[in-house]
């Protein structure tokens, strides 16, 4: 019997319309777990890195988390993983929400999508049956408006949908997936679902999920309730309200966006507003946020309420779900100040099915562009002037509309900044100054080099900073006080690093102990490797970021996490062995990524994304980091660590590309130089 985990993938040729259910191999979970762990290694093994990503040999896979379906708090993250158009890496993308565990009761633990059907279809999973559908009455739809004629259209008001709208049908490279209170909006899994001209998933289960011992989970479950509900009630003291409790940020209860406001720079990452924040304005967001926020929502199975309904009548849009950053990524890019052009804003862009990130850095890149005289009316005609308040809200609806359409410079500007500012010319690369390997990423521009995320930036297979950090505090505390008070109870440390760690946090902020020199770079490289670590188990085991790797002090830690594993599902795991696996799948993640074509010179944060910058430093640190990774120079696993880890056959593979062994190969694969994607 398999535990936790159904032990069947459905397979869906979309060109040939076969569908099957396939057995999968115990052995895989063992080494893997799930999730986005099991998700590699189908991609290492059935996708060559020649593929392109809008190949219909590239497979989008959706895949529930080991834990998810199960009594496990928050375990109900989609992990989305294929090749990105933007990057022509590895993508992989979460979401919240319900789908996850109903594909769980429905019998099965992934879908694996490949090949391209000739028309718009939608998958119906009921249980045991499985139908590929027309869609072509769904063209052109909303996600949101799709699920709810989906759900009409098959009397099943408890089916769960993913779905993508006009964005992810005109292939943008950051057009989302979205699922009633979630998204998988980062890397373009959106586009890659348009590609293969499949416009929804909707899923119905009423199986059970088998728990290798009951009894000993559920108490493990009622002490991680314990924990948060404790920790709602006892907020950490001296960090900002976005960071004292638990959960994905909590933004559609926080008033107070002080530090979200003023700490990062905004319209394209070039100007930091730091006086924004006043009482008055407070005041005027908190009536606002008020009134457009009809109920807090949470995802399944877990006590935090992290999203909204959004429904406010004067917006013009239909209610949606809003959570974390969203609210306020489109009013700062645009320069605007008013929060209901925000909410707005977000709504028609979440209909339209795009990221929520990138989408508004790409239109502040536009604007920047005109701005400089780069682009002009000639290439967009029509394009509004600046509004009287001097934001640039109208010119983004404008160009909104010209994105998801691909209409005039709408068709340029939706693959992304990398790729527009290429196919713009004229200098238009100049303006690139926010994104890592492709892709856009947060728009924060601080003063000083922060050492911990220069690497987590530069070196993370994720290919953005969202959600990647944790755990460690952004600043130092204040004063000694709240240090002491920080480290008491501060249990979620690795074995045999708390003394470093909880030394690391009494000693920050005083003479001679600040950044960037500071902490010396072998603890660098174990903080960094902590936060790694959480976020690769959490991603295998699909259980919510937000509270575990993302949030300071979570509830689940290095700690109970093996235990939760090996209650649900009798594979016997300890902290070491748990710690291995994540190491596996996090170095499989970058062996694929390596195979594709990426080396340590790609593996560099934004030029400017610190105002100080220490390039002798910054290389040393690298340096030491690929060290401890068991990587050589160019960021390669090395031979002895992929054996190590059982990963043999990886080496093997690199071996026979020349990618390992006399150095002499460059990884000049035609997606290194990112000239053969096809647009």
């Amino acid at each position: 019997m398999r535990y936790a985990e159904t032990g069947f993938n459905l397979e869906i040729d979309l060109s040939r319309g076969n569908i099957e259910r396939v057995e999968t191999d115990p052995r895989d979970t063992e080494l893997h777990l799930g999730g986005l762990g099991t998700n590699a290694k189908i991609l290492w093994d059935r996708v060559p890195p020649e593929v392109e990503p809008f190949s219909p040999d590239n497979l989008l896979i959706f895949s529930t988390g080991l834990l998810c379906g199960t009594p496990a708090i928050g375990a109900n993250r989609t992990i989305v993983t294929t090749y990105s158009p933007q990057t022509l890496l590895l993508a992989y993308s979460m979401m919240g929400g319900f789908w996850a565990p109903e594909l769980k009761y429905a019998g099965y633990d992934k879908v694996i999508f490949r090949g391209k059907s000739p028309n718009l279809v939608y998958l119906w999973i009921n249980g045991d049956k499985v139908e590929i559908r027309d869609a072509s009455h769904l063209h052109g739809k909303g996600p949101l408006e799709t699920a709810e004629l989906i759900k009409d259209e098959l009397n099943e008001p408890k089916v769960q949908v993913a779905a993508i709208g006009l964005a992810g049908e005109n292939r943008a490279y950051y057009a989302s997936i979205e699922h009633g209170r979630s998204s998988a909006s980062r890397l373009g899994v959106g586009a890659i679902m348009g590609d293969k001209r499949l416009k929804a998933i909707a899923v119905r289960g009423t199986k059970d999920i088998n728990i290798a011992r009951p009894a000993e989970f559920m108490e493990l479950c009622n002490q991680v309730l314990e924990y948060i509900k404790f920790r709602q009630e006892n907020p950490i003291k001296g960090v900002p309200p976005i960071l004292a409790s638990l959960g994905s940020p909590q933004e559609m209860t926080l008033r107070d966006e002080e530090w979200h406001t003023t700490s990062f720079s905004w319209g394209h990452a070039r100007r930091r507003r730091k006086d924004f924040w006043t009482k008055e304005r407070e005041e005027k967001w908190t009536r606002i946020q008020d009134k457009a926020v009809l109920r807090l929502l949470s995802c399944y199975n877990c006590p935090n309420k992290c999203g909204a309904t959004i429904s406010y009548p004067a917006l013009g849009s239909p209610r949606y779900m809003m959570k974390c950053y969203s609210k306020l990524t489109y009013v700062m890019a645009s320069m605007s100040d008013d929060l209901e052009f925000g909410f707005k804003i977000a709504g028609q862009a979440q209909e339209y099915g795009l990221d929520g990130y990138t989408t508004p850095q790409v239109m502040a890149f536009a604007v920047e562009l005109y701005e400089n005289g780069i682009l002009t009316d000639k290439d967009m005609p029509g394009f509004p002037p600046r509004s009287p308040n001097g934001s640039d809200e109208e010119r983004f609806f404008w160009l909104l509309d010209k994105i998801v359409r691909r209409e005039g410079i709408g068709d340029v500007l939706a693959n992304g900044v990398y790729w527009a500012a290429r196919q713009i010319g004229k200098g238009a690369e100049a303006y690139d100054h926010n994104t890592t390997k492709k892709h856009e990423q947060m728009v924060i521009k601080l003063g000083m080099l922060n050492p911990i995320y220069y690497l987590m930036y530069g070196t993370g297979e994720k290919v953005n900073i969202t959600q990647i950090e944790g755990q460690i505090p952004q600043a130092p505390f204040p004063s000694q006080e709240l240090r002491e008070e920080f480290v008491r109870d501060w249990i979620q440390v690795p074995t045999g690093k708390e003394e470093r760690f909880k030394q690391f946090i009494m000693e920050w902020g005083d003479e001679g102990k600040v950044f960037p020199y500071y902490p010396p770079a072998d603890l660098i490289c174990d903080l960094v490797e902590w936060q790694e670590m959480m976020h690769y188990i959490d991603d295998a085991t699909g259980v919510c970021a937000g509270l575990s790797s993302f949030p300071l002090k979570p509830a689940y830690h290095i700690h109970n996490y093996p235990a939760f594993i090996s209650a649900a599902t009798s594979i016997d795991i300890d902290e070491d062995g748990l710690w291995e696996i994540a190491k596996r799948n996090r170095t499989l993640l970058r062996a694929i990524n390596v195979r594709r074509g990426l080396r340590g010179k790609d593996d560099e944060p934004p030029a400017d994304h610190w105002r100080r910058r220490f390039p002798e430093y910054e290389a040393k640190l690298k340096d030491e980091y690929y060290k401890f990774r068991g990587w050589n120079s160019d960021g390669i696993p090395t031979k002895e660590t992929l054996n190590g880890l059982s990963l043999d056959y990886v080496g093997k593979d690199l071996e026979e590309r020349g990618i390992l062994g006399d150095g002499k190969a460059e990884g000049a694969l035609k997606t290194s130089t990112g000239e053969g994607s096809e647009k």
